[in-house]
């Protein structure tokens, strides 16, 4: 036999999966590098801020839906107020998050917040809820981005047959561009898709400033509001006069909090900061509120000058209406609409990108506080959370097939955990400075606090008047889903209990007077002998072959070459197996050798092992199931000798022949 050349080390062969990862996804990337794959703050703003920025395009649209069938045209002048009731929320949730990103400057954010302050149960309520809402963020996003490409191209070439039709195809694939993009890795991910978030800032910031000086100059014109397919007018006395005004106003107002989810997405991902990670994880909140803020205030009131109204089928949105009017027609203004329409599209699509951020961190902190399965802690070929990655892709996709990408349904769902989060933040943040004396204390109790209610009463609000319309699935899962990472905790708990269970003296602990060695032999080959050497290197007091007889004709031919094998010392015994119950029959001779409770036997399965798939589809697989059978026999210890069968036919060349036998437990 010629030797392999001892100079080289042996590598193990790459899988065929292993070349197409590293084809698609580009080398690898080494541990060492995760300090390095971190975010500026501009790059940070455009990855993580381009959730919450993008809501501008839908918020003020989702309270006119509640307004506009009630009390008409007077909706226009109550949107106002409610934005501004919005904008204050906003004011108080961003103070408590600067706070909560100098203290926890790891990823988790609200989920942190709670665990550290109520314990690590009552966090799940956290963790739900921001789970929750990174998935439906996701088909939030890359659905009304899709209505941001179809309005475009309503408003610009009419009513284009089966267009519409797109909504589905075109988000579930933008879903899996963004899953693609993020297992590349973080870097890559902040240069994709840090542009559109600029860019939207620039496209809707110039629609505002020319809307004001058309606005000043008296030439800013009026939407049709009476258009078919537009939502229809309801009038004033509908809603006003039979006192259901405050239900109708709290109703807009729990829409329009749809406009301040992803507020909480820096929190969550303060780990991806260059140090201080704190300051600029503060810094860029701040940054993104005010814009946020800016945003909605200003698409707002052009929607109260303009009347721009919604859609009964959600195209073209109410920010499409508005830059059409805006930049009115001709070259330039088809231009200006081109630009807001391209901007809106990208920025929501990138927007459902910051879940594919924050949703793996997360994750990743909850499994390993062993709440979640521990494989969502592991990195991935490129350094990123890859499983998170793609079990957020993949239920998102499923929420999208199953409310067929509509923004309306999907809303019902939306905003109910993002304000949990905001309300287990403000609560933990109340109780971290409660037990601490400091400056500012009474201050910054008092902010979390209103966070804390005001939150709390959101969700109140959205849980009720959005109910009958899919708020209720979400009522469900939060219970269920918080039951459920429980009960994981508890199984992780007890193998962790199971496991560390150190014996202590005066412990009634088993020991063995015997040590026995099996080797289950099928054929006399290289596997099998290098099996019985092992066996020996063991030390046991007996060392034993056994064949169990499956076939009477193969069992006599094993039996006479392997008393003609020179070298082999060890008498092989043959157990009867009539009824060809391999693992039976190997359970029961095993429970008969280790019945006297004094004698321990450790069972060698030679497994040969073969690396092309023809081989592997040629032969059983055997050893894995035996040990399992056998795994819970005390005294019996299964132990599973791989034999690299293709390795060993290269080292022997073409012109050296072994002998053919059947193969052995594989």
């Amino acid at each position: 036999m010629r030797m392999a050349d001892t100079a080289a080390p042996l590598q193990p062969p790459d899988r065929p999966g292993y070349h197409l990862k590293r084809l698609l996804l580009g080398p690898p990337l080494v541990t060492e590098r995760i300090r390095r794959e971190k975010l500026r703050n501009p790059a940070a703003l455009g990855v993580l801020a381009s959730d919450c920025i993008s809501s501008t395009a839908y918020g003020s649209e989702e309270m006119l839906r509640v307004l506009v069938p009630v009390i008409g045209v007077a909706a226009f002048t109550m949107l106002l107020p409610v934005t501004g009731a919005i904008l204050l929320v906003l004011l108080v949730v961003t103070l408590c998050y600067s706070d909560v990103v100098m203290i926890y400057t790891r990823a988790g954010g609200s989920y942190v917040v709670a665990r550290e302050n109520f314990g690590p149960d009552i966090a799940q309520i956290a963790s739900v809820a921001l789970l929750v809402d990174y998935i439906v963020t996701v088909a939030v996003q890359v659905s009304a981005g899709t209505n941001a490409i179809i309005s475009f191209a309503h408003l610009v070439g009419g009513s284009w047959t089966g267009i519409d039709h797109l909504q589905l195809p075109l988000s579930a694939v933008v879903v899996l561009i963004l899953a693609y993009g993020n297992l590349r890795g973080l870097r890559e991910a902040g240069r994709i898709f840090m542009a559109p978030a600029y860019l939207f800032i620039f496209a809707v910031g110039l629609m505002l400033v020319v809307g004001v000086i058309r606005g000043l100059t008296g030439t800013l014109p009026h939407a049709d509001v009476h258009a078919a397919g537009a939502v229809e007018l309801g009038s004033p006395g509908s809603g006003w006069l039979y006192g259901a005004s405050l239900f109708i106003v709290l109703r807009s107002f729990a829409n329009g909090g749809s406009s301040l989810t992803g507020l909480e997405a820096i929190s969550n991902s303060v780990s991806v900061f260059r140090d201080p990670k704190g300051r600029n994880a503060r810094r860029t909140l701040i940054t993104m509120s005010c814009v946020l803020g800016t945003l909605v205030l200003g698409v707002s009131a052009l929607a109260h000058f303009t009347h721009a109204i919604p859609y009964r089928d959600g195209t073209p949105t109410v920010l499409a209406q508005e830059a059409h009017l805006v930049f009115g027609g001709g070259v330039l203004g088809a231009l200006g609409l081109a630009l807001v329409q391209l901007a809106t599209a990208l920025i929501l699509y990138t927007g459902a990108n910051t879940p594919f951020t924050g949703f793996p961190f997360l994750a990743s902190f909850v499994a390993e506080d062993r709440f979640l399965p521990r494989q969502l802690t592991r990195r991935g070929h490129r350094l990123a959370f890859s499983n998170g990655i793609v079990s957020l892709a993949v239920v998102a996709l499923a929420l999208l097939v199953v409310t067929e990408a509509n923004v309306d349904r999907l809303v019902a769902l939306y905003a109910i955990g993002v304000f949990t989060a905001f309300t287990m933040a403000g609560a933990g943040m109340t109780a971290y400075h409660l037990r601490r004396r400091e400056p500012g204390r009474t201050w910054k109790v008092a902010v979390n606090l209103i966070t804390a209610v005001v939150s709390a009463a959101v969700v109140l609000i959205f849980g009720i008047t959005k109910f009958t319309e899919g708020a209720w699935l979400v009522v469900v899962v939060f219970p269920l889903g918080v039951w459920a990472l429980i009960r994981i905790n508890r199984e992780y708990r007890a193998e962790a209990a199971a496991l560390e269970a150190v014996p202590r003296p005066g412990d009634d602990i088993p020991r063995w007077r015997r040590h026995v060695v099996f080797v289950l032999a099928d054929s006399i080959d290289l596997a099998t002998v290098k099996a019985l050497r092992y066996a020996h290197e063991l030390r046991p007091d007996e060392v034993r072959a056994v064949h169990f007889m499956v076939d009477e004709t193969h069992a006599r031919r094993l039996m006479a070459r392997w008393e003609a094998t020179a070298g082999v010392t060890v008498p092989l015994e043959v157990v009867e197996c009539p009824d060809r119950r391999l693992r039976h029959a190997v359970m029961e001779l095993a429970a008969r050798t280790t019945e006297d409770g004094r004698t321990a036997l450790t069972l060698l399965v030679p497994r040969r092992t073969y690396v092309s798939p023809l081989g592997k589809l040629l032969h059983r697989g055997t050893a894995e199931s035996l040990a399992k059978a056998l795994e819970r026999l005390p005294g019996v210890a299964v132990t599973i000798l791989p034999f690299a069968v293709s390795l060993a036919a290269r080292e022997r060349g073409p012109g050296e022949r072994g002998h053919r036998e059947r193969p052995g437990p594989e």
